[in-house]
This record gives C-alpha cells, structure tokens and sequence, in this order.
C-alpha cells in the first residue's frame, strides 16, 4: 500500500523540482542509486519498468526506502496498462509515471488516490489528463515534443498545468534554467544523472552532487 497519497507526491515533487528516473536489473546497484539521490537532496524517485522480473526488483526496493530512507517517495515509471499499475500498486508504488495517455490507468491509479503522471505530447493530451485527474503531467519525449518553448506555449492559454518534461533534460545549470525558466513544476532525469567512473561503475559521490546542483539551481531560480 502507498506510504504516501497524491497530494503529497505532487507537493514533494515542486518542493525538491527534481524526479531521477532509473532502471536497473541489480536491486542492490538500485539501492545505492536511490541512497544517492537522496543524499543529495531528491524526495521523489522514479524506478522504470524497463526489464524481465522489473516488479521484483522494485519490491525490494521499495521495501529497503521504507526502512532505510523512509523520507523518500518511490514511485514506478514506464507503465503503460491498467494490470501493470495494478501490479505495481499492490507492491506499494506511491506513483505511477507512463509513456503515454491510457484512461483505464488513470481509473485504476484514482480509486487508490495514486498519483498519476501520464506522458502527454499535445496540448488536447494535456488537457485530457487534467479532465482525468492527473495533477502532474509528463510531455515526453520532452525534447522531441519542442522542449522548454514548448511549455511556455502551453503555459500561456493553461497556466494551471503541472508539467514535468522528461527525455533530454540535463543535470547543468544552464539547461535546468531553460526548463524551469519556460513554466516547469519539476524535471524527470534520467540517464545523464547516473554517471560512471572509468571503471565502468556508477559513481555514486558524483552523483549525489549532481542531485544537489540540480535542486540548488532550482531552489536559485525560484
């Protein structure tokens, strides 16, 4: 069962600005990853089901954050069906993140008051998911989609929208201003956070530091 209900998801989110998204098959490589975001500041965390046997990793580690960093909200990305959610909610998900708009996720995810961040690549997407109850929405791929333009676009006739662009944002100063700049309620980052040393291994000291540049640009601009 979720730890935490929707409204504190999408509080947490804007308060930090920052969403890592990770996948992984080794669930102790996970652990150190999320162990690392959250040194460095990150309170929402974003595990994909990217892989063969993706919710038994997650069931362990969703069970590791609660007693080891319970400050952190695990949730679950790369859900494209209503089974998937439902799976992923009875191990405990807090959120559920999706490539794409499906309704019969958004009713699954609303009768257990579970945060849903569908992936939107219009203005009438958009708009859908807010109809459906989506309190964040995920345009993605965010680049492709038209990047930060694209959100000040969107901004302008919905100034409501809680849009989180994932896909292409970069853990610099100077992209994160763009994002943010352009009317973003927060950022998902992906594989440019998870950095490697020359070994081949996940450097999990500079990781951490990138999480926290990355919420003291955000804290900065806002």
């Amino acid at each position: 069962m979720a730890r935490f209900n929707r409204i504190e998801v999408a509080l947490k989110a804007k308060q930090t600005g920052i969403v890592p998204v990770f996948y992984h098959a080794d669930a102790g490589v996970c652990k150190k990853i999320v162990k690392a975001c959250f040194d460095g500041g990150a309170r929402v965390f974003e595990f994909t089901n990217r892989g063969d046997f993706a919710h038994e990793v997650f069931a362990e580690l969703i069970q590791y954050v609660a007693e080891e960093i319970p400050e952190m909200i695990l949730g679950i990305g790369s859900v494209i069906d209503p089974a998937t959610a439902s799976l992923y909610i009875q191990n405990g998900a807090n959120f559920i993140v999706a490539p794409s708009l499906n309704p019969e996720v958004a009713k699954v995810c609303n009768r257990r008051k579970i945060a849903w961040m569908p992936g939107c690549g219009s203005v009438s997407e958009i708009s859908y998911a807010e109809e459906l109850g989506a309190e964040i929405v995920k345009i993605f791929p965010a680049t492709q989609v038209g990047g930060p333009e694209f959100i000040k676009a969107v901004k302008g006739p919905m100034p409501w929208s809680n849009i989180m662009p994932t896909g292409g944002v970069v853990p610099t100063k100077e992209n994160i201003t763009e994002w943010i700049a352009a009317g973003a309620y927060c950022v998902g980052l992906g594989s440019q956070l998870f950095v490697k040393n020359e070994d081949g291994d996940y450097d999990y000291e500079k990781i951490t530091e990138a999480v926290a540049h990355s919420i003291q640009v955000i804290n900065e601009l806002r």
